[in-house]
């Protein structure tokens, strides 16, 4: 790679975003979502405990110990759903930030945009079916094109869009899924609902078994089991949801609310409260109600239409509790000492990708068969360390790396791909240093 800097580009020129031109507080808020991710990720489906059976799950629960309980209801209340929300809002944000730069150059986002997602397909697909069925950047991807639709509708429209997606959407769905329990008779309904449950917990149990005693190759064929006979079915309402969570981003920054916070405390402080109020009320009520099936009290087959009104109360808990943690870092960023601190992580937030994609190999050779083999081994308390612990690591070399090079290493091919050229990779001498003197 060239040791220098690329020279000034002129206006038209569609290049990568500089130094001098990124949002630390993004790079810090993104950072920060990528490690509820990665807790989130491995929690539930690296350590092997998606794959459990109810009565498995359940049995689990009751053995637990103090410490394992207060983990887990604390997991699911403030983690699950709630940082993926965060990072998806991002992804709306950044498209307007990008779309802003495109109007700036006089041209349009489209052609750049586009190419830029191809790539990111390509890399979430060799992501998907080489080493992880719940990959999220094909995702992205694909929903990425759908924000091209929004692009010139009014702030409006966008918020009526994001909030039929995120509430209504994901209700229809899943009013469709239940359908058949539904309109049929309470023996029927149940006996539905039992063989489904069946049906899911075979193949989960059959895709366990690969991932725990299986080679590379065993992994990767019962990954694309898996995610063609389970997984995917799922992914419609997930979709839509998320589609919703960037129409969010999107309006925040058409807007330009977090560009210079300091001129929207008003709307922040709101936020923030009202975020609070919604996450306590959609988590609190989501655990009363897990309390109560591991109580006995609901039987999840015989009562087909609670999925339904759990729907709605469930996103509303997640987005709620995000808004009330992307509010609050944003004020904590607006005061000198706390924007040190919390600057610590802005550059994991700016490797993000390649961040992301590290996690997921190291958590396949720390837990699948073909590796260190601990699936299934760690109670709670452990998966939540343990994804801190490498979240740790990777802010040091973060740091390390972006001491000397532009881009991260998977964030460097996805640049050059969609520029059509090698990015200069190396900081000259003299950037490196201002980067020393400023920190």
């Amino acid at each position: 790679m060239s040791p220098s800097t690329p020279a000034a580009s002129p206006p038209s020129e569609a290049r990568p975003v500089d130094d001098t031109e990124r949002l630390v507080l993004l790079d810090a808020l993104r950072g920060f979502a990528l490690c509820g991710v990665f807790i989130s990720n491995l929690y539930m489906w690296f350590s092997g405990r998606a794959f459990l059976t109810r009565e498995q799950a359940m049995a689990l629960t009751e053995s637990a110990s103090t410490l394992e309980l207060v983990t887990m209801r604390a997991t699911s209340f403030l983690v699950f759903g709630k940082f993926i929300t965060i990072f998806s809002f991002l992804f709306g944000l950044g498209f307007a930030v990008q779309m802003g730069r495109a109007e700036q150059r006089g041209a349009s986002i489209v052609p750049l945009y586009a190419r830029r997602l191809g790539v990111m397909l390509a890399i979430g697909l060799t992501h998907l079916f080489l080493l992880w069925y719940g990959d999220i950047l094909s995702s992205y991807a694909v929903l990425g094109f759908g924000l091209l639709l929004f692009r010139k509708r009014m702030d409006k429209t966008l918020l009526i869009w994001a909030a039929v997606l995120i509430l209504l959407a994901p209700l229809v769905g899943t009013v469709i899924q239940q359908w058949p329990q539904l309109v049929g008779s309470a023996e029927a309904s149940e006996a539905i609902a039992k063989e489904t449950r069946a049906q899911a917990e075979a193949l989960k149990s059959q895709t366990l078994e690969a991932f725990t005693h299986g080679s590379y190759f065993d992994t990767v064929r019962a990954n694309a089991s898996f995610y063609f006979g389970d997984f995917v079915t799922h992914m419609p309402l997930v979709l839509l949801s998320l589609l919703g969570r960037f129409l969010l981003g999107l309006l925040a920054g058409r807007r330009r609310l977090f560009h210079d916070v300091s001129q929207h405390l008003p709307l922040f402080r709101k936020l923030l409260v009202w975020g609070l109020i919604a996450g306590v009320l959609g988590n609190g009520a989501g655990l009363v109600v897990q309390q109560l099936f591991l109580k006995k009290v609901l039987d999840p087959d015989k009562l087909p239409w609670l999925p339904i009104a759990m729907t709605g109360v469930r996103q509303f808990g997640e987005v709620g509790l995000a808004a009330f943690y992307v509010t609050g870092i944003s004020l904590l960023f607006q005061r000198p000492t706390w924007q040190r601190v919390l600057s610590v992580i802005a550059p994991v937030g700016r490797m993000a990708l390649t961040n992301y994609l590290s996690q997921t190999i190291l958590s396949l050779l720390f837990f699948y068969g073909f590796g260190l083999g601990f699936i299934s081994k760690f109670g709670p308390p452990a998966l939540v360390a343990i994804p801190l612990g490498i979240f740790t690591i990777q802010i040091g070399l973060s740091h390390l790396w972006l001491s000397r090079f532009r881009f991260g290493p998977a964030e460097w091919v996805w640049r050059s791909l969609t520029y059509g050229k090698a990015q200069p990779m190396r900081r000259s001498p003299v950037a490196a240093a201002g980067r020393e003197v400023a920190a």
